[in-house]
């Protein structure tokens, strides 16, 4: 929803059947093309600034429900889909073909079928057909791993590029409950990531956030959030860059933002929408700025750095000084005055506090930056230092190695090197 800057608005003409079965967009390439994922199977490739098509993606059977670019490479992207598929693209790859408005075809360098199939699906009943649906695909920080999640279960699946035939690991939350009606598997409506690599979101549909550590994925989740209502796929969830905040849509027409460090504390809620709260994404150059957007067609823009945060320090006040107006006589003799000398400016003329300052040397009054805080500066700056570190939570500082979250290209590990290594 966010992205590197902000751009005017840019309206992309096309048939109406087509805008009403978008299911996501994201802007790529320094905010210059725009990914479009639609129920007619396919994901097209906007020219922003030309305001027209230039390519389509085909090779899904069914409606493409998440598209995910790569942290770096902004011509590599992953999508999932409806038929229980996801597939890696490279938009430097040559078109197959072309069409008469010259909207060039592209095919999949690589595509995995039935990732998430269901043991339960023959069981299903009509009407949830889609338990092999994919409904959410994250490229991962280290550059070569894929995380994915479907509408089968609550497991979510790690991939590595290099090799797609299996599998890495897969982590899901522990249910204890001895219960059947408690027991049923919940789907995953969306993933998300922090900006260092450390943790992982997954969004349920047993109207809870889990967190993961995605070195420790084999303990489970580290913590859950509720007090949401996730009762569609559509309804998503977003960790905050520097992985301190929560943010949720929710059926209830509301927005939820959780402390990270506080899971057991009640959410903040935003209360102005008057439908379901879909999307929602923070802001990656602006600490405190959100954006959440709604069925009732509108799309809100939030800063919560100094009313809702409290782990976020306020901006302080600006110091304020009482300015009085000199009469018209007083200008015209200090007028006539600086033409001659410096004169003294009548006791009368200065506020109370100033009179009783005169004689004293004046003090100096620096005044306050009102600004983002300068440990937010260096998370989001993006003039920043890129071998800077975020501050990790002890969690992370502790057991989070820096050498598999930024090594040095020839040493770079992934999630399947972690767990071969184990």
């Amino acid at each position: 929803m966010f992205a590197g800057s902000s751009p005017p608005p840019v309206t992309l003409k096309k048939e109406k059947s087509y805008a009403e079965l978008l299911d996501c967009g994201i802007l790529i390439q320094e905010d210059t093309t725009i990914l479009t994922a639609s129920g007619d199977q396919t994901i097209k490739v906007w020219d922003a600034q030309e305001k027209k098509c230039a390519g389509i993606l085909m090779g899904h059977t069914g409606s493409v429900k998440s598209v995910s670019p790569h942290p770096t490479n902004s011509d590599l992207l992953i999508s999932a889909s409806r038929d229980g598929s996801f597939a890696i693209w490279d938009l430097r790859c040559k078109a197959t073909s072309k069409t008469r408005c010259s909207e060039a075809h592209v095919t999949s360098t690589a595509m995995v079928q039935g990732a998430h199939l269901s043991s339960r699906a023959k069981r299903v009943r009509r009407g949830k057909a889609a338990s092999m649906s994919i409904t959410s695909v994250l490229y991962l920080k280290d550059e070569v791993s894929i995380a994915t999640a479907g509408a089968a279960d609550s497991a979510v699946k790690f991939w590595d590029t290099r090799n797609l035939k299996v599998q890495v690991t897969q982590a899901s939350p522990n249910i204890k409950s001895s219960t059947e009606k408690d027991r049923r598997l919940h789907g995953i409506s969306s993933l998300s990531q922090d900006l260092n690599g450390v943790f992982l979101t997954a969004s349920c549909m047993d109207n809870r956030i889990y967190l993961y550590n995605v070195l420790q994925l084999d303990k489970g989740p580290m913590r859950s959030f509720s007090g949401c209502r996730i009762e569609s796929f559509y309804v998503k969830s977003a960790i905050s860059p520097d992985a301190a905040h929560i943010l949720s849509g929710s059926s209830d027409g509301k927005a939820y933002i959780w402390q990270v460090n506080k899971p057991d504390m009640d959410p903040i809620t935003l209360n102005t929408h008057d439908g379901e709260v879909t999307a929602v994404d923070w802001c990656p150059s602006e600490a405190g700025k959100i954006a959440t957007s709604s069925d009732d067609y509108t799309v809100r823009i939030w800063n919560i750095n100094s009313s809702y945060c409290s782990s976020t320090p306020k901006s302080q006040p600006a110091i304020r000084r009482r300015v009085m107006a000199i009469p018209i006589e007083e200008c015209r003799h200090l007028i006539n005055d600086e033409l001659i000398g410096p004169t003294k400016v009548p006791d009368k003329l200065l506020p109370s506090d100033e009179v009783c300052n005169q004689n004293n040397p004046p003090i100096p009054i620096t005044m306050p930056i009102i600004s983002t805080p300068e440990a937010h500066k260096k998370k989001f700056s993006p003039d920043s230092d890129s071998k800077e570190t975020f501050e990790k939570t002890p969690e992370a500082a502790m057991k989070s190695p820096s050498s598999v979250l930024n090594p040095p290209s020839s040493l770079k590990r992934t999630i399947r090197d972690y767990f071969l290594a184990a």
